[in-house]
């Protein structure tokens, strides 16, 4: 299994810690760990006391998994298995898929969900939404892409980097799909409870059929990417199994502390995605503002869930060159297009952290030199 670099963590990995002003952030403002301390209940402080920092359990402890379960309808306890966000999209994909077969994905999309397929030698058909009906996932798109050689559809929403979601009745549509034609639909939802409006909010797939997967953690809607949390979910017993085995490979378990850091963010969710919604909010408005101001230069349609989004230079000068450039002069790191290989002039944006106005204006000063230019 040769893969290839991931292009999207290189670009972090070069330029996350340098730059003075992230604006390309996929998940929401960290919180501190005397703030996720100051939101826990006695129990899990006094877990948190007494932790002994030895082996956990394989599948995760299970208080954690008695946690994750209540943010479901149908998933019990003993249908979640805890690792990390992107080992479980590696786990999950080298247990269903070999050589020959055939997936569908929405693109673009962070890149170990069609690459991992790729590397295993997959076929891999694109699921590309439509740019200027905002961004829109047609479902009959989806069918036209499915063979009798389909495997596995891989979804994600909401969507990164677009900030598009679907219906729900869309959702049951995809997932009634799979059934009849016995694919299984691995479903990322690391935006769940990000969405803007009630309606718009989804189930999660693991809770509408027994042929899905889902992937859900801590990164993004609970803003504690450092722990390294999160989980698959099924009703399938056989591929639960299977992912378990195949996590002895891995991680074999999580790490004691983060375990228990979880169960207290997850008993204080309520008021973590208030905290994040409302964030998300304010420098949306605020974005929203900036992107109407300069509407002559960027096609933006406003997402409907998540603290990301994906404008389109309508100038003529390449994204991964406007991007360099806004860093080099301004220290305001944007994420292009081509990073997700994907060839539309779009660069991510990330308006979830508390620095975003103040980052956000930096970029304006940027741009009114720039559309200075262009204008004249």
């Amino acid at each position: 299994m040769k893969i290839q670099p991931f292009k999207l963590e290189r670009y972090f990995a070069a330029h996350e810690f340098s730059a003075p002003y992230l604006m390309c952030a996929s998940n929401c403002e960290s919180l501190s760990l005397s703030e996720l301390l100051s939101l826990a209940d006695e129990d899990s402080r006094n877990m948190w006391n007494d932790l002994k920092l030895g082996y956990t359990e394989s599948q995760g402890h299970h208080v954690l998994r008695e946690e994750i379960s209540r943010l479901y309808k149908n998933i019990k306890p003993n249908e979640v298995l805890v690792l990390t966000p992107e080992e479980g999209i590696y786990i999950a994909m080298t247990t269903l898929l070999k050589k020959g077969d055939h997936v569908v994905v929405t693109y673009p999309g962070y890149q170990s969900l069609y690459e991992i397929a790729n590397s295993l030698g997959c076929e891999v058909s694109k699921w590309t939404p439509k740019e200027q009906k905002g961004w829109a996932f047609d479902i009959d798109d989806l069918r036209a892409l499915i063979r009798n050689k389909t495997r596995l559809i891989v979804v994600n929403f909401p969507h990164n980097p677009t900030g598009a979601t679907i219906s729900r009745a869309d959702l049951k549509k995809i997932t009634g799909i799979a059934e009849r034609k016995g694919i299984v639909l691995f479903s990322d939802e690391m935006y769940r409870f990000l969405e803007y409006g009630e309606a718009d909010r989804l189930p999660s797939a693991s809770d509408l059929s027994a042929t899905a997967v889902s992937l859900f953690g801590m990164s993004k809607s609970f803003s504690l990417a450092g722990l390294r949390i999160g989980w698959l979910t099924t009703k399938n017993s056989v591929m639960f199994k299977d992912f378990a085995s195949t996590k002895d490979y891995t991680t074999i378990c999580s790490s004691a502390p983060s375990e228990i850091l979880a169960i207290m963010a997850l008993r204080a969710k309520d008021r973590i995605l208030k905290r994040n919604l409302d964030l998300i909010g304010k420098n949306l408005d605020l974005l929203n503002g900036f992107f109407s101001e300069y509407a002559r230069l960027f096609e933006w349609h406003k997402p409907k869930a998540g603290p990301i989004g994906f404008p389109r230079l309508k100038s003529g000068l390449k994204t991964a060159a406007f991007c360099a450039d806004v860093l080099k002069k301004k220290g305001v790191l944007l994420l292009p297009a081509d990073q997700y290989g994907y060839e539309g002039n779009n660069f991510r944006v990330g308006f979830a952290r508390r620095n975003m106005p103040e980052a956000l204006e930096k970029l304006r000063e940027y741009v009114r030199k720039f559309w200075d230019t262009t204008r004249n």
